[in-house]
């Protein structure tokens, strides 16, 4: 294994440990294509959305691309909406082409599709308008040629909850033929709450619908089987946290592979790192119901899919930035304009220094690019050169989430640069200083953040007066939004105003793995 990636599932004996995807992959969804499995996840208010995974063994796993270059309706995701957007989508391969269904909970059921998983996608279809309408699966059923497409409900938006809904669906996916009808009210179950999330197949002559309830950070995996689409259905809780230390195992994908073995892939909520994805394995009992886990209990450890040996990966962190341009990693935390990067024939990423009425609040910038934290503890370096003259220009390292913290440099208003750390607390509207500001006579610094276990971040940098690199104010503990877990994020910005601003040019971004204890408390006294 190789020692300086931050996590890795595959631990080289034949065997695996969990999550086998350490970092926000929010409510997963994978299928199988031949030997080849792919994945999506919730994308949320970031661009490009719908990202897409790749693997060989459902243990290793790349990031291939995304499918959604930017969000629909465009107006409405021109500034962070860092909750909205992109909900659990339904990945499928029919008829030659692979669809992706998901709900916005603001504006209805989206649908796209593609021949080849690398693009080009269509562009999104609504396929049923209205508030609230989330977690869409479609399902086409090879044995009648019919096809369907069963949904979920934000009470937030529609005030329904606990339900999901059924219709049938055209063949080619672009419109309902009926009005709907309730395929399971988990109101008439007894302890159900919160039913969502729904996987639509078809098994032995059965419709059945995998489906969590109970919440994200404290549910379970519930299972559902029925003879007619429309019902009715019995139902089974299939996995759930028992002993393990496994909290609300739940929302994902049963897939199978060429042998013949059947897996489960959900998440786990886990605050500020997000929602992690862990592999079970999955066999069928003898009164045809899914087994998943050890006894319906999440495995923390267990022997590898039986597929052909693949290399150790995980999703890329590393960057270069070669030829001036990022990774797909990146997402901008709106969709993005032209203009906030800088092309150049060298490495190293140019950001442009955005003129922004809200450049005291990262929260509100859509030109900040992020990536997922990637596990538990970990290193994130990157060196900064503040190329803009204008006062006030700024440009930094941070970790963001509904409060958030950074350290970078800021162009003074008489012509010097400095190194500055700051900090917004959750109820804060503006960031204040967070560590002591101090010069960067070269105009440039190596930063550093150190995550210990529960998310704690220490901030530090190296402005190149040979005394290496320096802890800069108090730990901060990093938190999610509400549905989306902590993020890494580069940034550039500068007061509004018409004159030239510059950029800032980022450099060897790099996360290895840590295994430093919990960073103690500085010093008060």
């Amino acid at each position: 294994m190789n020692a300086t990636r931050p996590w890795t599932a595959d631990l080289g004996d034949g065997t695996y440990r969990n999550p086998v995807l350490n970092a926000d992959w929010s409510d997963p969804d994978v299928i199988r294509v031949g030997d080849d499995f792919y994945l999506t996840a919730s994308s949320f208010g970031r661009a490009p959305g719908l990202p897409l995974l790749h693997s060989r063994d459902l243990v290793n796993w790349t990031l291939t691309g995304h499918a959604l270059d930017r969000l629909e309706p465009a107006a409405e995701f021109a500034a962070p909406r860092h909750d909205c957007g992109v909900w659990a989508p339904a990945l499928r391969h029919h008829a030659g082409r692979f669809w992706i269904f998901w709900g916005d909970p603001d504006h209805g059921i989206q649908q796209i599709s593609a021949e080849d998983i690398r693009g080009p996608w269509t562009a999104p279809h609504l396929v049923k308008a209205g508030r609230g309408l989330i977690d869409p699966c479609p399902l086409w059923d090879e044995e009648t040629g019919e096809a369907y497409l069963v949904h979920a409900w934000a009470k937030s938006r529609s005030g329904i909850k606990n339900r999901l809904t059924g219709h049938r669906m055209s063949p080619v996916g672009r419109e309902l033929l009926d009005e709907g009808k309730t395929l399971i009210d988990a109101d008439t179950l007894p302890g159900w709450f919160t039913l969502e999330g729904p996987k639509l197949h078809r098994r032995n002559g059965e419709f059945w619908i995998l489906a969590p309830a109970g919440g994200v950070a404290t549910g379970w995996q519930g299972a559902f089987r029925s003879r007619d689409f429309f019902g009715p259905y019995e139902e089974r809780v299939v996995l759930a946290q028992g002993r393990s230390g496994v909290n609300g195992p739940h929302q994902g994908a049963w897939v199978d592979t060429p042998a013949g073995e059947d897996w489960f892939l959900h998440f786990q909520e886990r605050g500020a790192y997000g929602r992690v994805v862990h592999l079970q394995p999955m066999r069928w009992d003898g009164d045809g119901w899914p087994v998943i886990g050890d006894a319906g209990e999440p495995v923390a450890t267990h022997r590898k899919p039986a597929l052909p040996a693949q290399p150790v990966e995980a999703p890329a962190c590393d960057d270069g930035f070669p030829g001036g341009r990022h990774g797909r990693q990146w997402q901008w935390t709106a969709n993005p304009r032209p203009g906030w990067t800088v092309e150049h024939a060298g490495d190293g990423l140019r950001l442009s220094c955005v003129p922004a009425e809200h450049a005291h609040d990262l929260r509100l910038l859509p030109h900040v690019l992020v990536q997922r934290l990637p596990a538990e503890t970990f290193t994130a370096e990157v060196e900064l050169a503040l190329e803009s003259e204008a006062p006030g220009a700024r440009a930094g390292l941070a970790v963001l989430g509904d409060a958030y913290s950074w350290i970078g440099l800021e162009r003074q208003a008489e012509g010097g640069v400095r190194l500055v750390h700051r900090f917004a607390e959750a109820t804060a509207d503006a960031e204040r200083d967070a560590g002591h500001a101090g010069p960067a006579p070269s105009g440039a610094a190596r930063l550093r953040i150190e995550v210990a276990p529960g998310a704690r971040c220490r901030f530090l940098a190296d402005t190149g007066d040979g005394a290496g690199f320096r802890p800069s104010g108090q730990v901060f503990a990093a938190t999610p939004w509400r549905w989306v877990g902590a993020l890494l994020g580069l940034f550039a910005a500068a007061p509004p105003g018409t004159g030239p601003t510059g950029t800032a040019r980022f450099t060897g971004f790099h996360v290895t793995a840590s295994h430093a204890t919990e960073p103690r408390e500085k010093s008060r006294s």
